[in-house]
């Protein structure tokens, strides 16, 4: 039995609905997943940390770490480029060249 677009209904509108109805400022979706952006989570970088008692693998680990670092952040900045909310410019305007001040929509 086919139930169209139950994981999204179940993993975030459920979570956004419950969120607004509690006045919550924040929900997280979970890790990894550009198609996230398209419903409206924004990308934020996540850290953890974990000790690898084994030396040989610890610096393997580091080491991939520490290149993957660089791809991750370039990833979360190009994904954050491409958000679908409306980015300000630094001088107030947005990119219909409204600022605050003449938005009506406001």
């Amino acid at each position: 039995e086919q139930h169209p677009f139950l994981h999204f209904e179940c993993c975030y509108y459920q979570a956004i609905d419950f969120a607004i109805s509690r006045g919550l400022k924040n929900v997280e979706a979970g890790a990894q997943g550009a198609h996230k952006l398209a419903r409206g989570y924004l990308p934020t970088l996540t850290y953890s940390a974990h000790y690898i008692s084994n030396p040989n693998f610890r610096e393997a680990v580091a080491d991939y770490v520490e290149r993957e670092r660089t791809h991750v952040a370039q990833h979360n900045d190009m994904l954050g480029e491409r958000t679908p909310f409306r980015q300000d410019s630094p001088d107030g305007s947005s990119p219909d060249n409204t600022t605050p001040e003449n938005d009506e929509t406001q």
